[in-house]
């Protein structure tokens, strides 16, 4: 089916199954999962139900290399590199959890990370006696370089690992991960990337981009179902990946084509519906010109943006391009600390209106993700409503 973008996008909000009477400008939390795709996971769920062991047991490894072969050729990356995982969180933990640091190590990551990968990376240096060492990216931001040049400063002869994120969760912005990464490597440092918000909202080619390990999600903006993700690992250091849950993979007295696959592609009895959905994803993006969707979000999001800085005459983060944000920002609110989930809370009570509001580094931040779900209408509401609400405050 060739869908052409001369229609409005209201019309591609039919393809969701998302409640009419909600604002849902929140699709970076935890994605939404269009019609069809939906109906497949449920297919899959059928098939299995029909015959658990055939499905599971003689099936099942053969439809998800098909999957992750899908997968590969949508983020640049070889099949054999690729394992899915339950989520990005799920993905930093098990590097976080495998690479064998030593006391006084240090890893070092920004002040803009997601708080549960942080917590990851906290918690394992606990344990190890490294040191988690948070290194501030200053805000706003004009050029890519400055960013690169204030995470260099956090580097010590003692830096063993780079984490950082592709698409930062509180600021919603592109980090120039290649342009780290690359430089992390002629340094001997080894690099995580928490991709959770880039699949399906960047294009993706993990081989030029450089990590030496990658985790993203499926079901945030490439709208998959919950519970699908991967974790990438470049080949010479699969070898430094062990299992965060053991189970038949590993010691196989069949394995497969590597211990990277083995150790994580079978973690014991839980729902493949949703990894084997992930083609099915990936169709209807293709099906429906994601790009262009993307660009036409992207529009949206620069006018609804530059309204929210027009209420509250605070400067943006970043500049409109592209290079910074496509299809989520965050945008500061003249909000006293404290205020944030109060006027989350009336947001959703009071307008029915689904964003976040987060409070960041002394900074009250709005977070706006633009989907192909939303209207002009909707950004009008939101605008509306942040006018009355700011409007009561101190």
């Amino acid at each position: 089916m060739d869908h052409r973008l001369d229609l409005p996008l209201p019309q591609l909000a039919d393809q969701f199954l998302l409640r009419p009477d909600v604002t849902f400008l929140n699709h970076g939390s935890f994605g939404a999962c269009p019609r069809p795709v939906f109906e497949r996971y449920q297919a899959w769920q059928r098939e299995l139900e029909a015959q658990p062991v055939d499905f599971l047991v003689r099936r099942l490894p053969g439809l998800l290399t098909e999957a992750r072969t899908a997968l590969a050729g949508t983020v640049g990356a070889a099949p054999e590199d690729l394992v899915f995982v339950a989520n990005a969180t799920f993905g930093v933990n098990i590097v976080a959890r495998s690479l064998a640091l030593q006391p006084g190590d240090e890893v070092l990551t920004t002040n803009h990370e997601y708080g549960a990968a942080e917590r990851a990376w906290r918690f394992n240096c606990r344990q190890r006696g490294a040191r988690l060492v948070h290194q501030p990216l200053p805000l706003p931001v004009q050029e890519p370089e400055e960013l690169v040049e204030a995470l260099w400063q956090g580097v010590t002869p003692r830096t063993r690992v780079i984490f950082l994120s592709h698409i930062t969760s509180p600021t919603a912005l592109i980090l120039p991960v290649q342009a780290i990464c690359q430089r992390a490597r002629e340094a001997g440092i080894l690099t995580l990337v928490d991709g959770a918000h880039a699949p399906g909202q960047v294009a993706l080619d993990l081989e030029a981009l450089g990590p030496d390990f990658y985790t993203g999600n499926c079901h945030k903006w490439l709208c998959s179902p919950k519970g699908a993700a991967f974790l990438y690992a470049r080949p010479e250091h699969q070898a430094l990946l062990e299992p965060l849950v053991v189970s038949w993979g590993w010691e196989s007295p069949q394995p497969g084509p590597s211990p990277f696959l083995d150790y994580f592609e079978w973690i014991g009895t839980v729902d493949p519906a949703p990894l084997l959905s992930v083609p099915e994803a990936i169709r209807f993006l293709e099906e429906w010109q994601w790009p262009a969707v993307r660009e036409a979000c992207h529009r949206l999001g620069v006018a609804t943006r530059a309204r929210i800085q027009e209420l509250t005459g605070l400067a943006p983060l970043c500049p409109e391009s592209s290079d910074w944000w496509v299809q989520m920002f965050a945008a500061p609110l003249p909000v006293p600390l404290g205020s944030a989930p109060a006027l989350r809370e009336r947001l959703w009570e009071e307008f029915r209106i689904e964003v976040p509001v987060l409070e960041w580094e002394g900074r009250t931040l709005i977070r706006v993700s633009v989907q192909a779900y939303n209207s002009p209408a909707q950004m009008d509401r939101l605008l509306e409503a942040l006018a009355v609400c700011l409007a009561e405050l101190p």
